[in-house]
């Protein structure tokens, strides 16, 4: 099976935390300003953390390669008690 390619807006766009959530840049900031009341302006600084449906739209379509894998459960070992 071809390799699946990362949507290069995707990757400009979006980065992936260690725990796996999604952060992306605050909307409603790029253009008529003078518009906006001030605080609206303070709150869309930097960037925030992306809801879990939308989170998971952009890791399974448009960034494959950044998902977390689910570890698998540590098998116990039996040590003998002799």
């Amino acid at each position: 099976m071809p390799k699946m390619k990362t949507h290069s807006s995707a990757k400009k766009r979006f980065k992936v935390t260690a725990k796996g959530k999604v952060k992306a840049g605050q909307a409603l900031t790029s253009h008529m300003m003078m518009n906006k009341p001030k605080s609206m302006k303070r709150k869309a600084r930097g960037t925030t953390v992306l809801s879990e449906p939308d989170a998971r739209i952009i890791l399974g379509n448009l960034l494959p390669y950044s998902r977390k894998r689910k570890a698998k459960p540590a098998a116990k070992k039996d040590e003998g008690s002799n």
